[in-house]
């Protein structure tokens, strides 16, 4: 059996990396651009560098902000709707996990229309052309959606989120540049750079994963553990080192998959409008114990990439417990909470546990599990 590996075909990395953008369009004959970004980032002027980037090169664009943090299928719907309007050629998608998830949606359906129902993405879905091509400038150091064939949406009528999986949507180009990172509150830096963290780890040990993958997953654990307390400070190394940290995580789960951390993070996502890097957050530790039986040697690995020394003379069960820690004082030194007791109503655990063990991410779990394990384990949680 072969291993099928999908990259971008072109990304730039550091800053100023978005002046770039201007000689690929011009290079690539492209005509007018449909910018997606979310109201907030235009408020603040994130948006308005890339902007400045086109203008000063007389390139055309139309911009569409119709874009909620967890998009919607009526956000999608939107999107569509607006490129059909705008004559646009192409797509530049400024922001984090929900502008490009919204972007990619949306130049899916434009140029596979028998899509057009959102519902239907849902899964694998068959598309047989590529996406419109999209241009990717990422402002969150997590999700890595400029890399990536996934994208979530939000059913609000079902209250749960689709993942989506397919190799049209990656984006054409990436622009990863630490300086539409920097305004990022240390909030949602911690928040993204944990999500980061999370991609890294569960693409490492899940059952897709092999060696190719794990170059990425391990290297990424590295990159990610030294500096993610930096970018929280907002320090310059610290920004780097998270842009591309996320960006090598991408690279590697994209083609094996994830777990069930980001299973039981979805529905949180989708009943409470928690952020999905602090679901992860809270999560990750927990559920790394409870498959830690099923993941070989490898969590002596990740506690090395963790910055933990000594792990060659560690016994099993000290190197798996050594790694859980280091996970979760990363997690408590960035400020995530410590558990779902805030976030999670116990008569909903039912519906959240049955949501994760649906999710299209359970099935790539290092360990098998049932929806009355996912059920304790939300209950361990709170």
């Amino acid at each position: 059996m072969s291993n099928r590996f999908i990259l971008n075909e072109t990304s730039y990395h550091g800053k100023g990396a978005i002046n770039d953008i201007a000689p690929e369009v011009i290079g690539r004959g492209f005509k007018k651009a449909f910018v997606c970004s979310d109201p907030d980032l235009i408020k603040f002027g994130v948006t308005k560098k890339v902007l400045d980037v086109l203008e000063n090169a007389s390139l055309e664009y139309e911009v569409f902000s119709e874009i909620k943090p967890n998009p919607t299928i009526e956000n999608v719907q939107a999107g569509v709707a607006a490129y059909k309007a705008a004559g646009a050629d192409y797509i530049i998608a400024i922001g984090g996990g929900s502008s490009m998830d919204t972007a990619k949606a949306v130049g899916i359906i434009i140029n596979n229309p028998e899509f057009a129902d959102v519902r239907s993405l849902e899964g694998v879905a068959p598309t047989k052309k590529n996406t419109v091509p999209i241009l990717a400038v990422p402002t969150t150091a997590g999700t890595a959606a400029e890399v990536t064939i996934n994208y979530v949406i939000t059913d609000v009528e079902k209250n749960r989120k689709m993942v989506c999986v397919d190799p049209h949507d990656i984006p054409v180009v990436a622009f990863v540049d630490p300086d539409m990172m920097a305004t990022m509150p240390k909030s949602l830096t911690a928040a993204t750079g944990m999500d980061a963290l999370t991609h890294a780890i569960e693409g490492y040990i899940t059952k897709g994963a092999w060696e190719l993958s794990d170059m990425f997953h391990l290297k990424a654990i590295e990159i990610i553990a030294r500096s993610l307390r930096g970018a929280v400070d907002n320090t310059d190394e610290g920004r780097e080192g998270m842009a591309l940290g996320q960006y090598v995580a991408g690279m590697g789960f994209s083609n094996v998959g994830l777990g069930i951390v980001h299973s039981m993070a979805h529905p949180l996502g989708a009943l409470y409008d928690t952020p999905h890097g602090v679901a992860n957050a809270i999560i990750l530790p927990t559920v790394m114990e409870y498959n830690a039986q099923a993941t070989g040697d490898k969590y002596k690995y990740i506690a090395k990439a963790m910055g933990v020394d000594g792990t060659e003379d560690m016994s099993v069960e000290e190197y798996r417990k050594a790694a859980i820690d280091a996970v979760r004082q990363l997690s408590t030194d960035v400020g995530i909470p410590a558990n779902l007791k805030e976030i999670v109503k116990e008569e909903d655990i039912p519906f959240l546990a049955q949501s994760a063990y649906d999710d299209a991410c359970r099935p790539g779990n290092p360990r098998d599990t049932s929806v009355e394990e996912i059920t304790e384990l939300y209950k361990k949680l709170m």
